[in-house]
């Protein structure tokens, strides 16, 4: 019977987790009628995460694993779980059980109301550091402030989509993917629904700092030219600075001061011009990197096992 509801889980050594994650899922979901799915998505684990994964899908064929040739990064595996579900409404969630899947009710209740992209809203974060809170708080500001669209604040990749919207971003092959800004680009009716993130139930974080500087670039640079218009202003400001010293120089020379002569000027200048030029190739080497990724045409991800039926797969992957 095809399932109304799919329920996509990236899992990356969440063995600890993984268990009770299923038992939870399965609870929520057996108490609404629709028939349903759990597409696990294996991203290169190595604490038993995919036996496990291997094991849930025999005793229970609603479970489908996709199990990845290695680790190829959170966003990608989400990807690649949306191009293998078969329902109506597509639920993303992590596996680490800091989104409680009794929230997945709330999400299809606000699905059946007729909205196509229902987001879960973080109103608490239990578990998380200050510096964390902080990180994160300062990066949904940045986001909201400075991309053309308008991602709201305080969620995730937490959500439930209808198949339309999934199709969609099933047909944009990015290969630096952030996909909360990807289906919030794509429009249609759109509702937050607050909740209650919890503690991790086991493991560690998969997003330390340097995935989360990554993520914020992907997000940055897939739906912003800022960082290209602020290398622009850097070079009017500093051509601008430069000539409001050569006029300085001109008056101290007639009114006969020495002030800003010799080398330290000159050095000053050509540290101060230097340093916005470097700061220029950067932002344009961050934009330039990311073409070289698309053109190259590598697939998104390499698929070892995956559910053998006719499940319509993204243009750009392989199976091994």
């Amino acid at each position: 019977m095809k399932p109304v509801f799919s329920i996509v889980a990236p899992v990356c050594n969440e063995a600890g987790s993984l268990g009770e994650f299923y038992r939870r899922v399965k609870e929520v979901m057996e108490s609404q009628p629709d028939p349903w799915e759990l597409v696990l998505v294996d991203d290169g684990s190595t604490d038993g995460s995919t036996e496990m994964m291997r094991d849930l899908a025999r005793s229970d064929e609603r479970v489908r694993p996709v199990i990845f040739a290695r680790n190829f990064g959170h966003q990608l595996a989400v990807t690649a779980g949306m191009a293998y579900t078969r329902g109506d409404a597509i639920t993303i969630i992590d596996s680490d059980l800091q989104d409680p899947p009794e929230v997945i009710l709330e999400l299809i209740a606000k699905w059946r109301e007729g909205f196509e992209v229902v987001f879960a809203v973080r109103s608490e974060r239990e578990g998380e550091s200050g510096f964390k809170l902080l990180t994160a708080s300062l990066f949904y500001k940045l986001i909201y402030r400075i991309t053309d669209v308008k991602i709201p604040m305080n969620t995730g990749d937490f959500r439930l989509l209808d198949r339309k919207v999934v199709d969609l971003m099933n047909s944009m092959p990015e290969h630096n993917r952030f996909l909360r800004g990807m289906s919030a680009w794509v429009g249609f009716r759109q509702v937050g629904v607050p909740y209650k993130r919890a503690a991790r139930f086991a493991g560690e974080t998969k997003y330390p700092l340097k995935k989360m500087i990554k993520l914020a670039l992907n997000a940055i640079t897939g739906f912003s030219y800022l960082p290209l218009q602020i290398a622009n202003w850097f070079g009017i400001a500093a051509v601008g600075a430069a000539f409001l010293l050569l006029i300085a120089i001109i008056i101290l020379r007639i009114v006969g001061s020495m002030w800003l002569a010799g080398q330290a000027a000159i050095l000053i200048v050509g540290l101060f011009l230097g340093g916005v030029q470097l700061i220029s190739l950067g932002i344009l080497g961050e934009y330039i990197g990311r073409i070289y990724d698309e053109v190259k045409g590598r697939p998104l991800y390499i698929v070892r096992e995956a559910p053998s039926d006719d499940t319509k797969k993204l243009t750009n992957t392989k199976t091994e």
